[in-house]
């Protein structure tokens, strides 16, 4: 699929040519009878952000867990840096990075002691100093894990997930209770790690966090992937919506290209996929006639209402491609 970037400004180490460092290829995942993941494929690149969203339930952990190496498809393949997660644990683990929701850290350590631990297990780990400065950590190397609140013990979970240097960097929900400043820290941190050439793969109820950080996104309900695209791709899949008030003595509103009546006057409702357009002719259509819309909003097509439409079965995987690539 093609698009425009959704960071232009972004210094991107990925190449069209380069291998593909997560390739998933029709991912089935079952739970006895029930199909928590139902044949979803993607790919992230080295230097690429792809984002999994999706309501509760909607499969993303399930997915995760595979591509983590924690559990086994029951269909499909996935492969990271070439390799079975799984099968080949021991060339892939040192290059994958994992955060995953709850860690379950032992409580009896400091987190300077936890971080030297883990740093054993590693090949070649970053300095415990570097590691804990990098999420604002340092003051805290001598307090016990137990005594960190939720938002440091997040810090200190992406600490471990980004010590080891990894090449692909799985994030399932990475910013959940933390605090705006600490989001951006690791908005921050995760574009450092892009810019090194390492591929992340990120789950998070965030949408702002999606638009911030993916140059991908694609949108699970029921296990399966219903949009998916760049975020602007994914937001142009729903229109733009004009709101206004009008007068019982107001004429009828003439015809629109591209405009479709949602509600009519009083309270009017138009959407459309060119707004632009739109809402130049509705203003010069109201200024000749000298009528005031009252209450006139515009709000531009968005990413939160695609998440919203997905989630409400409004978009069905018949029509999961987004505009630009349907008219590829």
């Amino acid at each position: 699929m093609t698009g425009v970037d959704a960071h232009p400004t972004r210094t991107r180490t990925s190449r069209s040519g380069d291998a593909p460092a997560v390739e998933v290829v029709d991912l089935q995942r079952r739970y006895g009878s029930f199909e928590a993941v139902r044949g979803i494929s993607f790919e992230v690149h080295p230097g690429e952000v792809f984002a999994l969203l999706g309501v509760n339930g909607a499969g993303k952990t399930s997915a995760l867990e595979v591509l983590e190496g924690l559990a086994r498809p029951d269909g499909g393949t996935v492969r990271v840096l070439g390799g079975d997660p799984r099968r080949d644990h021991a060339t892939v683990r040192p290059h994958l990075g994992v955060l995953l929701q709850s860690s379950g850290l032992p409580g009896d350590l400091t987190v300077g002691e936890t971080v030297t631990t883990w740093a054993r297990t590693l090949t070649d780990p970053r300095p415990v100093e570097e590691a804990l400065a990098q999420v604002d950590m340092t003051g805290r190397a001598d307090v016990r894990v137990r005594s960190l609140s939720g938002g440091e013990r997040r810090r200190l979970d992406l600490a471990l997930a980004l010590l080891g240097r990894p090449r692909v960097l799985v994030l399932d929900e990475p910013t959940t209770g933390l605090d705006p400043e600490s989001r951006r820290t690791v908005w921050s941190l995760v574009r450092e790690m892009v810019r090194g050439g390492t591929a992340v793969v990120l789950t998070t109820h965030h949408l702002e966090e999606a638009e911030e950080l993916a140059d991908r996104i694609a949108i699970l309900r029921s296990g399966r992937i219903e949009l998916e695209g760049t975020p602007t791709e994914i937001a142009a899949t729903q229109p733009a919506t004009i709101r206004f008030d009008l007068g019982p003595a107001a004429p009828p509103l003439p015809p629109l290209p591209g405009v479709r009546v949602v509600t009519p006057s009083p309270r009017v409702e138009l959407h459309t996929h060119d707004l632009q357009p739109a809402l130049t002719a509705l203003l010069a259509w109201a200024a000749d006639r000298e009528l005031t819309l009252t209450g006139l909003q515009a709000r531009a097509a968005s990413l939160e209402r695609a998440f919203l439409a997905v989630a409400d079965g409004a978009t069905t995987t018949s029509d999961r491609s987004t505009p630009e690539s349907r008219s590829a």
